[in-house]
C-alpha cells in the first residue's frame, strides 16, 4: 500500500504564529502528531508520506500514488479539509479520515470513503483486518470505548521534515478529570485520566534525541497534570534522569489546570525537568461565571496569585480567557483586561464563548434553542454560535475594545515588562550558537526595532530588561515578536 497522511492547513490566527515564523526561518509551530501516531500502527511494508498543508502544498502526483489519503484535522481546518476532498476526488483516491472534526461531524462528509472515529489504537485494527483478508471495509469504525494507552507506538518522527517546525511534541495523557460545560476534551477522550508507561514516554524522548532534535518539545496533553500522583511518583523522576544523562537536551511546554499553583513539589519537580511554560484555560476572573460554566477548579482561589506564583516558580502562563457566559454583564470586559494586565500573561488568548457539538454546553443551548450555527473551531475569531444573553452588539463591541486594549503597541510592552518582573528563570536552557540566531536576531531589530510602528516601545523595552533583567534579554525579544504577531492576526496599527 501506498498511504499519503495528509494534514490541513491552519487559518491565520491567534496560534498559528504565522508573522512570527519570518523570523526564525521556520514553516510552523507543531507537526501533526496524530497522523505520525497512526504512520506508526500501519504495516511497516507500507510505504507512507506526510504532507503538511502547513508547510508545503500537496501535490497531485503524491494523489495519484497513494492508494489511499488518511486526512487527520480538527474544526478549525475545515476550509482546508474541503480542498484536500476536492483534489482526492478529482483523481479517485480513497479517503480516510479520523481525529477530532470527522468523530464529531462525519455526517457532513459523505465524499469520505472511510472513517476511523474516536481512539484508533481501537478503531483502526478492524479496518486494517478487513483490508488484509480482502473483505470490502466498513465505512465508519467507532468505539464508546478509550483505550489502553500501553499500546500506542513511538511516533514515527522520522517522516517529518523537522528543520520546518518550531518544536516537536509527545503526549503523555488523554482525558480530564473536570467537567467544564464547553470543553469538547471529556466527551472525546473521557474524565479517566490515561497515561502512557514511563518507558514509553522515554522512549519518544530518545527517538526525537537520536534523529538530532534539540530544544522545545510540546506535550499536548490537555491537563498535563490530570494524574497528579503517577507524574510526580514515576515519570518526573525519570524525566528528570533521562534529561540528566542526555545534558539537558530539551525544554518541555504543556497545558496544566490551574491547581497546579497549590503544589510546590510538583511545581519544582516540573521546572528542574525542564518545563519552562504551562497553558492554563483561567477563563474569567469573575466567580458567579466561573460557576455558571462548570469551573470548579478556578474558584474560591486568588487566580492572580495562583499565576504569579507559577512565574515565580521558574515557569511562563499563557492563558484562555471568555467573554459571553450567560452570566457576564458588561463590566467583564474591564474585569478581564485588569487581570491581564496585571497577571503578566502575555499570550492571553481571549474568545467568545464558543458551544462546540456535544459538549454539555451545545446540549442546554440546543435545549433553549439557542443554537445558530456549527462553531467554527476558532475561539477567537469573534464568531458566536448561538444567540447570548448579552446584546450581541454589546459583546462584540466589548471584545474587540478588550483586545485592542490587551493588544495594542504600550499595554502589550507594559504588560511583557509584568511578566519578566514576575519570573525567575530557574531552568539553565542550554542552547547552541548557530547563524540562524543571528539572522533571526537581525530580521526582529530591524524590523521590529526600526521599519515597524512601535519601535520606540521596543527599544524601551530591550534598555529596562538589560538593566533590570538581563539574563531574560531573549525572553523580552521573543514575546516583541509575538506582539508583531498578535497585532498583525488582530489587524491592530
Amino acid at each position: 500500500m501506498n498511504i499519503l497522511m495528509v494534514y490541513p492547513k491552519y487559518p491565520d490566527s491567534f496560534w498559528s504564529f504565522k508573522h512570527a515564523m519570518r523570523f526564525i526561518s521556520k514553516k510552523a509551530t507543531v507537526p501533526p502528531l496524530g497522523l505520525i501516531t497512526i504512520a506508526a500502527m500501519l504495516p511497516k511494508e507500507w510505504h507512507k508520506k506526510v504532507v503538511d498543508l502547513n508547510i508545503t502544498t500537496l501535490k497531485s502526483g503524491d494523489v495519484v500514488w497513494a492508494d489511499y489519503v488518511f486526512i487527520s484535522a480538527m474544526s478549525i481546518q475545515k476550509e482546508s479539509v474541503n480542498d484536500v476532498i476536492r483534489e482526492c476526488l478529482k483523481y479517485k483516491t480513497k479517503m480516510v479520515a479520523g481525529g477530532p472534526l470527522f468523530t464529531q461531524d462525519y455526517d457532513n462528509y459523505p465524499q469520505i470513503d472511510h472513517f476511523i472515529l474516536n481512539e484508533a489504537e481501537i478503531t483502526l485494527p478492524p479496518f486494517l483486518r478487513d483490508l488484509a483478508s480482502g473483505n470490502s471495509p466498513e465505512r465508519i469504525y467507532r468505539t464508546d470505548e478509550f483505550a489502553d494507552l500501553s499500546a500506542t507506538p513511538v511516533p514515527d518522527y522520522s517522516l517529518l521534515s523537522r528543520k520546518d517546525y518550531v518544536v516537536m511534541n509527545i503526549q503523555v495523557t488523554r482525558g480530564c478529570p473536570f467537567s467544564c460545560d464547553f470543553c469538547e476534551i471529556t466527551t472525546l477522550l473521557g474524565h479517566k485520566v490515561r497515561m502512557k508507561k514511563t518507558n514509553q514516554i522515554l522512549a519518544e524522548l530518545e527517538s526525537l534525541y537520536n534523529l538530532n532534535w534539540r530544544g522545545p518539545v510540546l506535550v499536548v496533553d490537555d491537563n498535563f497534570i490530570g494524574n497528579k500522583h503517577e507524574i510526580k511518583s514515576s515519570l518526573l523522576p525519570a524525566m528528570l534522569e533521562w534529561m540528566k544523562a542526555h545534558h539537558f537536551p530539551f525544554t518541555f511546554e504543556t497545558q496544566t489546570s490551574i491547581n497546579l499553583a497549590d503544589d510546590d513539589e510538583l511545581l519544582s519537580m516540573m521546572v528542574a525537568t525542564g518545563f519552562t511554560s504551562t497553558f492554563i484555560g483561567i477563563e474569567t476572573p469573575d466567580e458567579v461565571s466561573l460557576q455558571d460554566c462548570n469551573k470548579g477548579q478556578n474558584k474560591n482561589r486568588d487566580l492572580l496569585q495562583c499565576v504569579k506564583k507559577i512565574q515565580k516558580a521558574g515557569m511562563s502562563v499563557s492563558g484562555g480567557f471568555i467573554v459571553g457566559f450567560d452570566t457576564d454583564t458588561s463590566t467583564v470586559f474591564q474585569k478581564q483586561l485588569d487581570f491581564i494586565q496585571q497577571s503578566g500573561i502575555v499570550s492571553a488568548m481571549v474568545g467568545i464563548l464558543h458551544a462546540p457539538k456535544n459538549t454539555t454546553l451545545y446540549k442546554r443551548m440546543v435545549g433553549e434553542d439557542r443554537i445558530i450555527k456549527e462553531s467554527s473551531g476558532n475561539n477567537t475569531d469573534a464568531s458566536i454560535n448561538f444567540i447570548p444573553k448579552m446584546n450581541p452588539k454589546d459583546l462584540l463591541d466589548g471584545y474587540n475594545l478588550l483586545i485592542r486594549n490587551i493588544y495594542s503597541i504600550k499595554p502589550y510592552y507594559k504588560r511583557v515588562r509584568q511578566f519578566l518582573q514576575n519570573y525567575q528563570q530557574l531552568y539553565a536552557i542550554k542552547r547552541r550558537v548557530r547563524f540562524s540566531l543571528f539572522k533571526s536576531l537581525f530580521k526582529t531589530v530591524y524590523i521590529i526595532g526600526i521599519v515597524n510602528k512601535g519601535r520606540g516601545e521596543f527599544w524601551k523595552l530591550m534598555v529596562w530588561t538589560l538593566f533590570k533583567k538581563p539574563l531574560l534579554i531573549k525572553d523580552a525579544i521573543q514575546f516583541a515578536v509575538y506582539g508583531y504577531h498578535f497585532r498583525i492576526v488582530y489587524g491592530i496599527r
